[in-house]
């Protein structure tokens, strides 16, 4: 159990911050509060993976489907110039930052759609994804060429106007990079 007082003591912050984090972090999933005992850390189950991937899925899906044209061909761009920053990252062997990368690639799939709600529950997931990933047992590095590969795939279906296309290969690779998808 987590109390505020001994957290606030460990983080030498006052109490005031840590009572609305813990409400936060509630409302995000990550612990469950018990009223007058504190709060109880939980853990994350092959639900917990799954189900912000196909948030993830429908999110970019949608947000692409309702960019303009002229939209999805600057993000293209970007992308396609933005696939080195993850080489490099895989050569340096720093899954964090291609990790964030990751995260930054697919938020633009929203951000291109140019919808707040749907960007806000984007950021909402970003965390979990995050530990997902980073967190132990994944072998996030033994398969980053094969993300990039998939990302190569999606900036090219959007350069080439493909939105179904581009749908169908971001289900499969969110379904794979889960950890829980089809092929694993």
């Amino acid at each position: 159990m987590l109390g505020e007082a001994g957290l606030a003591a460990g983080l030498a912050v006052s109490r005031t911050p840590v009572g609305p984090a813990l409400v936060r972090l509630q409302g995000e999933g990550w612990i469950t509060i018990c009223p007058k005992r504190g709060a109880l850390v939980r853990g994350l189950g092959e639900k917990d993976a799954r189900d912000p991937a196909g948030t993830r899925f429908v999110l970019g899906s949608a947000a692409v489907r309702r960019a303009t044209p002229q939209c999805r061909k600057v993000l293209a761009d970007r992308l396609a110039g933005d696939l080195d920053l993850r080489r490099s990252a895989l050569a340096d062997g720093d899954p964090r930052r291609f990790v964030e990368l990751t995260l930054a690639f697919h938020r633009s799939f929203i951000e291109v759609g140019d919808h707040r709600v749907m960007l806000g529950l984007n950021d909402r997931l970003a965390g979990r994804r995050r530990f997902l990933l980073l967190g132990p047992g994944r072998s996030l590095l033994a398969r980053c060429q094969d993300i990039i590969t998939e990302h190569e795939v999606l900036v090219a279906r959007l350069r080439d106007e493909d939105t179904e296309g581009f749908t169908e290969a971001l289900r499969s690779h969110v379904g794979d990079t889960t950890g829980s998808g089809p092929r694993r």
